[in-house]
């Protein structure tokens, strides 16, 4: 667990490390249970990831939802700066990313990098998921901390789809 100045007994590790199991399997109905117990919702391991994030990450759509229920942040950063969106983007996860979006995840949030999920997207020509984080406000001509665009990424990364729908926007188009 995440926190270096508390020491915890091996059977508080155990149980937060099955937790952790629990949420990369997706059994909802036992993180439900121990929610309503009050498992806190922004756990997270060693390496900064929540629940939700591993959830999201595997595509655990009834996990996911059922932490963000019980108030996990969809906006909580891992200790590399990645969010639950990004993860869920770069897998092209279309589900996941709307259920974070529609609980308050930042549609152009930025991991340390700086990019967006949109990049991520765009890198691996996840074109429903591009549409979907457009859909919801992304902007694609935001650049990260090395100036690249999602563009840039999707034409580094031969990602023709994604570069084709960023170089000639429909949605440009419909403005």
């Amino acid at each position: 667990m995440k926190n270096n100045d508390v020491h915890i007994d091996m059977e508080t590790f155990e149980l937060a490390q099955r937790t952790f199991q629990l949420a990369r399997e997706g059994d909802a109905d036992s993180l439900r249970h121990m929610l309503a117990l009050g498992l806190p919702a922004n756990l997270m391991n060693a390496k900064g990831d929540s629940l939700l994030m591993l959830a999201s990450y595997h595509g655990h759509v009834d996990a996911a939802r059922a932490l963000l229920e019980h108030g996990a942040d969809p906006a909580l950063t891992n200790d590399q700066g990645q969010t639950p969106l990004a993860g869920a983007a770069f897998k092209g996860d279309v589900e996941i990313v709307r259920l974070l979006l529609e609980h308050g995840a930042p549609v152009d949030g930025r991991c340390a990098d700086g990019k967006t999920a949109l990049m991520f997207a765009a890198m691996f020509d996840r074109v429903a998921v591009m549409d979907l984080l457009i859909d919801h406000g992304a902007q694609p001509d935001l650049r990260d901390r090395a100036g690249q665009s999602a563009l840039d990424y999707a034409e580094a990364m031969g990602a023709q789809h994604a570069a084709a729908k960023l170089a000639f926007p429909s949605y440009a188009l419909a403005s």
